[in-house]
């Protein structure tokens, strides 16, 4: 692991986040999570805009700009030096004193973490996923948008712990109205009659930049494809679902509380657009 933070590049294990930081303290701060695939930075340009929008509506500025970021990106994954891996970029306000206020932070901090990560085992990956639907609700947008990548994910880790202590593998979180948003930390697809369709961001689901891609690929493979929104019902009567994230790229899932997602194996749609998205990896990627 290498981590670009307060100006240079240390190993994982010398990394230090001052006690007063305002992201450690109060959340107060935004993140990405980013693939790097043959040595090249997947959707990188995509990535930094999504950033510098939850930046920007968080009222945080970029230290050197869109510019400066990428090139701490580039360094901190060359640094790294493997083919293949994750970064997880974060910026928060900074250090301030022991009180709520932003406006006691004078500069923002910057990290930049390159590591090797594995969401699920290989097994899972080629059976599928089972869900169960967390009792936790997604916030409204008007408490939180989940455009914003910020760093209060509280709501998902305690879904992901509900999930995981009941047995499933991931949970699936509804929003105010009990309609789906997404997992805890991936956005879902279902199939039905060969259309793909995913709950939209009013719904409460992140614009991920994976599911963009899916959206895009699946296109182009001539299958349709809409924004729509879902009922626990919808996953149900499905005849595929699967999970996308940066993190875990493409996921098929099997059940949903308990019951069989159409054949309850990875489905033929999946694999075609998969095996798409593992094709179109290096092409949609940045050199480092």
């Amino acid at each position: 692991m290498k981590v670009w933070i307060d100006g240079g590049i240390v190993s994982g294990h010398e990394a230090r986040v001052p006690v007063l930081d305002h992201g450690l303290l109060y959340g107060d701060g935004i993140f990405e999570g980013i693939r790097v695939f043959g040595r090249r930075i997947f959707r990188l340009e995509a990535h930094l805009a999504r950033f510098a929008a939850s930046a920007k509506a968080l009222d945080l500025k970029l230290p050197g700009g869109i510019d400066g970021v990428r090139e701490i990106l580039k360094e901190t994954v060359r640094a790294h030096g493997t083919d293949d891996a994750y970064i997880r970029l974060i910026l928060t306000r900074g250090d301030g004193q022991l009180g709520i206020d932003p406006a006691s932070c004078p500069k923002p901090r910057l990290i930049c973490i390159v590591a090797q990560i594995a969401i699920f085992s290989p097994e899972k990956l080629a059976a599928g996923l089972d869900l169960l639907t967390s009792s936790y609700r997604r916030p409204a947008a008007d408490a939180l948008d989940p455009r914003v990548k910020s760093l209060n994910y509280l709501n998902n880790a305690l879904a992901k712990l509900e999930a995981r202590q009941r047995g499933g593998d991931d949970a699936l979180l509804l929003n105010d109205r009990g309609m789906v948003a997404e997992a805890s930390v991936a956005n879902i697809f279902i199939v039905r009659n060969d259309v793909l369709q995913t709950p939209p961001a009013t719904d409460g689901a992140l614009e991920g930049i994976t599911r963009g891609c899916v959206l895009e690929l699946a296109a182009g493979l001539g299958f349709a494809t809409r924004e729509a929104t879902l009922g626990r019902i919808d996953l149900f009567a499905a005849d595929e679902a699967f999970l996308t994230g940066s993190g875990a790229g493409l996921v098929p899932v099997r059940s949903l509380d308990g019951r069989s997602i159409g054949s309850g194996s990875p489905g033929p749609v999946y694999e075609k657009v998969r095996a798409a998205f593992t094709d179109a990896l290096i092409d949609l990627g940045t050199p480092v």
